[in-house]
């Protein structure tokens, strides 16, 4: 396809501009939808998983459950990071593999009534991504035909530490300098992989639920925006985010009697402990949480899912926003603007480790340690769990086109979506990133000059500017299709059920309030219409899910016009649309109705994974220096070391781009067995006090260095130790292992190096033995 010159040259030279304006935590008709596989009338015969009459009446009602778990860990270094939208953020190596965890729920008695609830270790679902897995799942065979878009949700973790380059629209792709197919690629045959895993350990179990208050985890980053709510409304409400962690319980049933397999939780609080000059990646809070309570229970095969939910104006760095510089440091930012002596750029969210020089590594793993430990203290409170009842296992999805999606408010009144615009003060950022420029945070002024480079993208008519009403249009996104869409005006409406438990599967970030209304709505709905349900409906929200619509703020937040409202892609009835949209899917979920007709497929979002621009350089050769071999070591590790030390050896190197090593590892610690002589390994680079570092020494020869290190600080707890070596009583530590630490240990490296004709050939590299005393 032929493409337009100048459209090139101007994502082009967007670059710099948008990002500098901190452009993300970031981006994304007739109406389509999928009816549930459990809604037809078609029926198969099920497998059979084991007599289940016995268990029935000692354990409740009964499901297929598997759970599963694949590496989805993309290109660690010369990628932009997705999240911050910063073209110098790029990945220099890897402190922890981010991965897809996979639950699938099933009735016993019929195969085509499933959901898939998958949770990813990246910054949101996307359209892409999801087309990607659906895609392949559909050539794996009748074995996975029950598998489709009505019954599988892709939601990520909001993580900003992660590779980017792997989005479907234009917008999030200029900061990443385009496209990434491999990045892409990395995240589909992950999921893939755990929904395999998944689909391979279903087995006969069952489902409870439990809450918990984790009240150190999160805070409100725009508290004036969220007091635009009505004070009667916000009265219902002890805190101004949501306190309440809530953990899905999967156990099997075996001959032995019940044995966990897995648990799935839901809790906001955005994946910003990472800071925008991290360059290593992680899973951020949430991978941390999801990595140590897998951990803690001593069963590899256990799956962790700690998905996100109404996460809009939710913040990890729970000390406040304050100014670091000029006038006004040490003083608390604006409480309406987040402004420091009318400045956005001074203005930081603290986490609970503020003033480390450590990218905020310290905060990420306090924050998901935090989420952990409570999600683990409830599970060990076996009379915090409620079952799970009802035969229902049902799920509906619809694509819905919110360039001009009319309907009726509660109140009567006609109102309508519009195409995605982004307001100026999307440009400030947040407390956790703040933007540039003169942009500032609750402003619907526009500036006449931000306007003008505005327009030059698409100039938004007096009709888009009419609907989007308190929002000075910066970005007119939704109208803007050269070379292709730059974001996504249309988006999923997805909605699961198993039992009495409703999960609404939200593409956008959705505010605390925003949240609280959807599941309100949801919960008072069922409640008045069903009649197949044995007790009160829970309601549950994930996301950002599917497609990533930006963020979802109430109409009075909107009003404001804070980085989340002037980020509500769709004007201030959007939140509304939302809702409508859901409500109108609910009855399909009803147990009761003998089927629901399918109906037109409608509009389809575009699928951009082949007609995406890159600008991204490829791998074209690894050498070693003259004399050097790959894997030899240039700086090794001293002879003997204690607890609480770093100890660290660099070797000649190759770009890990070349092989992203799945399920596998670049980097390893081993320790020595005198009692059989051999060398077992003992870390992996999914380790958080395992780091693999890749430095490039010479762009035109090709050669460069890797670092591997083991932090053991994070070993001992002595991470917790602040700059004069007291130690942090306010925080603990969970980093448990049942290995002795005392003892004799080597680093080894792997990587895989390619020739100028484009072979990859693997190889390895080994530290000299230290003592860890």
């Amino acid at each position: 396809m032929a493409r337009s010159g100048l459209a090139i040259g101007l994502a082009a030279g967007l670059v710099f501009l948008l990002a500098t304006f901190g452009l993300l935590e970031i981006v994304r008709a007739p109406v389509q939808w999928h009816v549930g596989v459990a809604d037809s009338i078609e029926t198969a015969t099920p497998p059979q998983y084991g007599s289940s009459a016995s268990l029935t009446n000692q354990h409740g009602q009964q499901y297929v459950l598997g759970v599963g778990k694949g590496d989805i860990t993309g290109p660690v270094v010369e990628i932009n990071f997705m999240g911050y939208a910063d073209p110098a953020q790029l990945g220099t190596g890897l402190r922890q593999r981010l991965f897809s965890r996979a639950f699938i729920i099933g009735d016993k008695d019929d195969t085509k009534s499933r959901i898939v609830y998958l949770v990813l270790d990246t910054q949101a679902g996307d359209t892409a991504v999801r087309h990607g897995i659906l895609t392949a799942l559909s050539k794996l065979g009748d074995e996975y035909a029950m598998y489709g878009p009505q019954n599988i949700a892709v939601t990520g973790t909001h993580s900003h530490s992660g590779p980017g380059a792997w989005l479907n629209y234009l917008l999030p792709q200029i900061t990443s300098r385009g496209f990434n197919k491999p990045s892409y690629e990395a995240i589909v045959d992950g999921a893939v992989a755990s929904i395999k895993q998944a689909h391979e350990s279903l087995q006969l179990g069952t489902l409870s639920f439990g809450s918990i208050e984790i009240l150190d985890a999160n805070i409100n980053r725009s508290p004036y925006a969220y007091l635009a709510n009505p004070e009667a409304e916000r009265q219902h409400y002890e805190h101004d985010v949501d306190k309440t962690l809530t953990l899905l319980r999967f156990q099997h049933h075996t001959d032995g009697g019940l044995e966990d397999v897995g648990v799935l939780t839901w809790f906001p609080v955005h994946g910003t402990s990472m800071l925008g000059n991290n360059t290593l990646v992680t899973g951020d809070n949430k991978g941390v949480a999801a990595d140590l309570f897998e951990k803690m229970t001593k069963d590899s095969s256990f799956v962790a899912g700690f998905s996100q939910s109404n996460v809009g104006d939710t913040s990890p760095n729970v000390q406040g926003a304050y100014c670091e510089s000029g006038d006004e440091a040490g003083q608390m930012c604006d409480f309406t603007t987040s402004l420091c002596g009318n400045k956005t750029q001074p203005c930081h969210g603290r986490g609970p480790y503020f003033g480390r020089d450590d990218a905020g590594t310290a905060s990420s793993f306090e924050i998901g340690r935090r989420q952990s430990a409570a999600a683990f203290e409830l599970w060990n409170n076996a009379t915090a769990f409620k079952a799970i009842e009802g035969k229902a296992v049902k799920s509906i999805h619809q694509f819905a086109d919110f360039s001009n999606f009319s309907f009726e408010l509660p109140n009567g009144t006609m109102v309508q979506t519009c195409p995605a615009a982004l307001g100026q003060s999307f440009a400030a950022g947040t407390t956790d990133g703040p933007g540039a420029f003169d942009f500032k945070q609750g402003s619907s002024d526009a500036n006449p000059l931000w306007s003008l480079i505005g327009n030059r993208i698409h100039k938004p008519n007096e009709t888009q500017h009419a609907c989007h009403g308190a929002k000075a249009i910066l970005l007119d996104v939704g109208e803007s299709e050269d070379p292709y869409a730059w974001s996504p005006n249309i988006v999923d409406i997805q909605v699961m059920r198993v039992g009495q438990l409703f999960m609404i599967i939200a593409p956008g970030e959705a505010t605390t309030m925003s949240g609280r209304r959807w599941r309100v709505a949801v919960k008072s709905a069922a409640a008045d219409a069903f009649t197949d349900l044995a007790t009160e409906p829970l309601v549950v929200l994930g996301g950002p899910a599917n497609t990533y619509a930006h963020y979802i703020a109430t109409p009075e937040e909107y009003s404001i016009q804070r980085y989340e409202g002037a980020s509500t892609l769709y004007g201030p009835h959007t939140l509304d649309a939302y809702i409508a949209n859901t409500l109108a899917l609910l009855p399909a979920l009803d147990t009761t109705r003998a089927s629901v007709p399918r109906l037109e497929r409608g509009p389809s979002p575009p699928i951009n994974v082949d007609a995406s621009l890159s600008f991204i350089t490829p791998v074209i050769v690894d050498r070693a220096p003259l004399f050097k071999s790959f894997g030899d070591v240039v700086t090794d590790v001293g002879p003997r070391y204690i607890p609480g030390d770093t100890v660290a050896a660099t070797f000649v190197g190759a770009n890990p781009r070349n092989d992203f090593r799945l399920e596998q590892t670049f980097a390893a610690l081993e320790k020595y067995d005198s009692r059989v002589n051999i060398w077992t390994q003992v870390r992996d680079d999914s380790d958080w006090s395992l780091l693999y570092e890749w430095k490039r020494t010479s762009t035109v020869v090709g050669t460069s260095q890797v670092t591997v290190s083991w932090e053991t600080k994070w070993e001992n707890g002595a991470w917790r130790r602040d700059n004069t070596g007291v130690i942090d009583e306010n925080n603990g530590d969970l980093m448990i292992r049942d290995v002795e630490l005392r003892g004799r240990y080597r680093l080894k490296y792997y990587g895989d190096a390619k020739s100028f004709g484009g072979s990859i050939t693997p190889f390895e590299g080994v530290s000299g033995v230290f003592e860890l005393a």
